[in-house]
């Protein structure tokens, strides 16, 4: 497993290195944002560790940069000394998986890396139709039926929709909605994201009675939800 750490002190830099090879992974170290982000044009990793106070570029800029590029696939844990709630709902709102606060733990660290690997890997999105709770989600034909009935999708609503069902039980802040479907940031004052949300909760029929029910989590973001044991998630790559 390929992993990057964005950390500018090289003693806790080292640290991180000995930490994660001691345990079998190969870590990729870069000490500022634009070295991260230019290795990530070229070179592909597992996970990805960010530090979140960096020279050049924050390291929610920096994740802010890798979800409108790579999208949701690649998990991000924020290793970092704050600790208050609000840096909490911000470094999830820039579409953070994890938050490890320093000093690191060794133990702590690679446990979340592994679940988080584990939990990236059996989600990798196949090439064929997948299905979820009552839906069937096609991305070849980017179609979605209900109980075998297709239900018409705008373009945006489809990719907002497939968004949701490929990340079950995951919180999507608005902020990573908006970047991966729109590919920019989506001013609060905007009804866009929000009229999308109402669209496709209605058109999906996103309710308990259909395995699935859409939720809200304030200041946070969206989870699609599955509450029904007998339903399935997208089935991992091979």
């Amino acid at each position: 497993m390929q992993i990057a750490s964005l950390e500018d002190d090289l003693d806790q830099a080292r640290h991180i290195q000995q930490v994660l090879v001691s345990a079998g992974y190969t870590c990729h170290s870069y000490q500022n944002g634009r070295d991260l982000l230019a290795a990530l044009r070229s070179q592909s990793f597992d996970l990805i560790l960010l530090d979140w106070q960096v020279p050049d570029i924050a390291g929610d800029e920096v994740l802010r940069h890798i979800r409108a590029t790579l999208g949701m696939q690649v998990p991000v844990i924020f290793v970092t000394s704050r600790t208050l709630e609000e840096d909490l709902v911000q470094g999830l709102q820039a579409g953070a998986d994890d938050y490890v606060v320093k000093p690191l733990r060794p133990a702590e660290l690679l446990a979340r890396v592994g679940a988080l690997l584990r939990r990236s890997q059996a989600a990798l999105p196949v090439p064929g139709p997948f299905s979820v709770a009552a839906y069937r989600i096609d991305p070849t034909t980017r179609s979605i039926s209900l109980h075998d009935q297709s239900v018409t999708l705008a373009p945006k609503e489809f990719e907002l929709a497939q968004l949701f069902f490929r990340n079950v039980g995951r919180l999507l802040s608005r902020d990573v909605l908006a970047e991966s479907v729109w590919n920019r940031e989506i001013p609060a004052t905007s009804r866009t994201l929000d009229t999308h949300l109402s669209n496709i909760r209605q058109k999906l029929r996103l309710h308990p009675e259909n395995g699935v029910r859409l939720v809200s989590s304030y200041a946070l973001g969206y989870r699609l939800e599955l509450i029904d044991s007998n339903t399935s998630a997208p089935p991992a790559a091979n």
